[in-house]
């Protein structure tokens, strides 16, 4: 099972990317010359990705306009939040309908240059219920959330920071469609993180790439400087 649906989360409200969200999603900000979506949509065909279920809200009906149901060998679908904003894992929630037991979740905003086909087949063999890619990244370019040893996860938390934390979360994860069940239907990802970590069911890949993301204009400058390189 190497090929897995991806859900990516594209419902932010980009408030510090203002002025130019006013008028279009994240999604759509241009970078390096295209919508960024396009270049997050090459990453992931270049993976061999085929299935994507997009997770939009403000402006959402932009981004569909602009992509369709397809791009190159991808099928598209989305998932509105609707009137009310659900929050990261409301948003998946809603979205998981459309995805069989085990899918893998993405930010909207995240550019994560990785071999994604190696991350499914670790989790693959990890038997647990999520999957969480991690980076050394030593409060370098955030905060550093999460202690990581010996392949494992043994705390996450974005509010508890404590020394050892040298590792954050990479911004792509995989789980099984079956922990969201107790959830309510409006809820931060963060909860079922922690969960997970607390029932030994999150395992751990490290990647040595750094992450890029357009949250911030300087994030959206770095990551222009990346893709201008390439």
């Amino acid at each position: 099972m190497n090929n897995i649906p991806f859900i990516i989360l594209a419902g932010g409200l980009a408030t510090r990317l203002k002025p130019i969200t006013n008028t279009i999603p994240k999604a759509l900000v241009s970078v390096a010359g295209n919508p960024f979506i396009y270049h997050q949509l090459e990453l992931l065909h270049n993976n061999n990705i085929n299935h994507i279920i997009l997770c939009v809200g403000h402006l959402g009906e932009l981004i569909e306009t602009e992509i369709g149901n397809t791009y190159k060998n991808i099928k598209i679908e989305y998932s509105y939040d609707g009137p009310v904003l659900l929050g990261t894992g409301g948003a998946v929630k809603k979205a998981i309908s459309k995805v069989g037991d085990i899918f893998g979740v993405l930010y909207g905003d995240s550019y994560l240059p990785i071999n994604y086909n190696d991350v499914i087949k670790h989790y693959n063999e990890c038997n647990t219920q999520g999957l969480m890619t991690v980076y050394l990244n030593n409060n370098n370019y955030d905060v550093s959330n999460i202690i990581f040893n010996d392949g494992k996860i043994s705390k996450y938390s974005k509010i508890d920071l404590v020394p050892e934390m040298k590792h954050i979360d990479y911004g792509f994860s995989i789980f099984n469609k079956s922990v969201f069940e107790l959830f309510p239907d409006s809820f931060d990802l963060s909860k079922i993180i922690i969960q997970l970590v607390e029932n030994n069911q999150l395992a751990g890949y490290e990647v040595y790439n750094r992450f890029y993301e357009i949250g911030s204009f300087s994030g959206l400058s770095e990551l222009e400087l990346y893709l201008q390189s390439r």
